[in-house]
């Protein structure tokens, strides 16, 4: 049986606003969205389930993420940090990825996924950074991923940088799990490069060619820092988005995340070329990255995702970093708005991480039923109609999402998770970060 949910609000396709709206749902799939009265009408014998004081809006799109992240998190680097190359080179790359095993890869996937949904994430795409756990370390988050109920995409990072034939051994690892996932109906993969310094072009060319194959997009990070473009230029003659130009690998099937030291003949070919993009502020903020030109790529009609990049898992907190940051680095409060912040943080995001084939991110006829209900109970100011994306990224956080739903399984009810419990998870998590630690120090001493 099917049933009708209702609230003050419903967000509704293209960034519409329906108040006393309705959202109808059968099975994993949206029948309806539109008012209250006309729902009733049409689906007579169908449940009502009344939210009052309460937005029912889609389920968020984390398009760029780290799920093992989190061990890392407020850890000092046991060696002085002097540049990006230096934070991979003598700190993430042998302290933290090549040291990772499959109980703390468990522990960190539980407590990201869960404090993600908590957020009203309804959907992750996942880059694994574990080059000697590959396909078990796949199947790992996937075991875990499957129980908690969050939609996602996941993939194992591969490079040359610990040797080639790593690198094709995590491809090869990409196409079995894919074979594995046989039409899963939350989970899906992607092949992933790292950056332009650490794969070859004949290597490139060997994931270009897997993923036509395999017909499964292709996602890396794209100029994180100044290093990347700088590098690039200096050893393929172009800056690192021209480069793939040339090389072929521009098209609508990539996804770049980071993309933050971008040219301005860089963003055009780009948009030329229908890459889709994932923008991840607090974290590019973190590493001292820069501010990524997003505003420019919404002016050039890329799509752009919005991404936590495994940093900070409150996805409020996300947009209003993505809100706030281009206003002041820009020295303009005009751009940035809230309501491009809300469109790449669900349709843009389903966009990003989807392409064409996107049923997630907006809540309309035949996409699948991913939605949050978030309490405006508490806001001393009246929610509008013509407020409401400001109303609810600067003013709520995880605690006013008083329920999650990922393809009609409710996963958060009454303000609580159902899949997990978060408190347990985080114990788990940080036994396992300091094992990580502990793991590290023994190498450099």
């Amino acid at each position: 049986m099917g049933r009708i949910e209702s609230a003050d609000f419903v967000l509704g396709p293209k960034l519409s606003v329906i108040e006393r709206g309705a959202l109808v749902l059968e099975d994993d799939t949206i029948l309806y969205v539109g008012s209250l009265e006309e729902a009733l009408k049409r689906y007579p014998s169908f449940t009502l389930v009344s939210h009052p004081s309460c937005v029912i809006a889609p389920g968020f799109i984390n398009a760029h993420m780290h799920l093992y992240g989190v061990l890392a998190h407020g850890l000092t680097p046991p060696l002085p940090i002097v540049s990006f190359e230096s934070f991979l080179n003598d700190y993430w790359w042998p302290l933290i990825e090549n040291i990772l095993d499959l109980p703390m890869l468990e522990a960190a996937t539980e407590v990201s996924a869960l404090e993600l949904l908590s957020s009203g994430v309804t959907t992750v795409c996942d880059v694994l950074e574990a080059p000697f756990l590959g396909l078990s370390g796949l199947l790992c988050e996937k075991q875990i991923l499957e129980r908690v109920g969050i939609r996602s995409i996941l993939s194992i990072e591969a490079s040359e940088r610990i040797s080639p034939s790593n690198g094709l051994a995590c491809l090869e690892d990409t196409v079995a799990f894919h074979i594995r996932l046989a039409n899963h109906p939350l989970i899906t993969t992607m092949f992933c490069l790292h950056t332009s310094f650490t794969c070859s072009a004949p290597f490139i060319a060997e994931v270009q060619r897997l993923a036509t194959q395999w017909e499964v997009d292709i996602q890396l990070h794209l100029n994180e820092s100044k290093y990347e473009p700088l590098w690039c230029e200096s050893h393929n003659g172009l800056r690192t988005a021209l480069w793939y130009e040339k090389i072929g690998l521009l098209n609508e099937h990539l996804l770049a995340a980071q993309c933050v030291q971008l040219s301005f003949s860089e963003i055009a070919s780009l948009a030329q070329a229908s890459v889709r993009t994932v923008h991840v502020p607090l974290s590019n903020c973190e590493v001292g990255g820069g501010i990524a030109p997003t505003s420019e790529l919404l002016e050039k009609n890329v799509t752009v995702g919005l991404g936590t990049d495994g940093y900070i898992n409150n996805f409020f907190e996300v947009m209003r970093g993505a809100f706030l940051i281009h206003k002041g680095h820009r020295e303009n409060a005009e751009i940035m708005t809230t309501r491009e912040v809300w469109s790449m943080a669900t349709e843009g995001g389903g966009k990003a991480v989807y392409g064409g084939f996107s049923r997630v991110g907006m809540l309309q006829e035949g996409n699948l039923a991913d939605y949050q209900v978030i309490s405006i109970e508490d806001i001393p100011t009246e929610v509008t109609a013509e407020n409401i994306f400001d109303q609810l990224i600067l003013y709520r956080n995880p605690e006013h999402v008083v329920e999650v739903v990922v393809g009609g399984n409710v996963v958060k009810s009454a303000n609580k998770l159902v899949t997990g419990n978060v408190n347990l998870a985080r114990a788990k998590s940080r036994s396992e970060s300091l094992r990580l630690t502990e793991k590290g120090r023994r190498l450099i001493h």
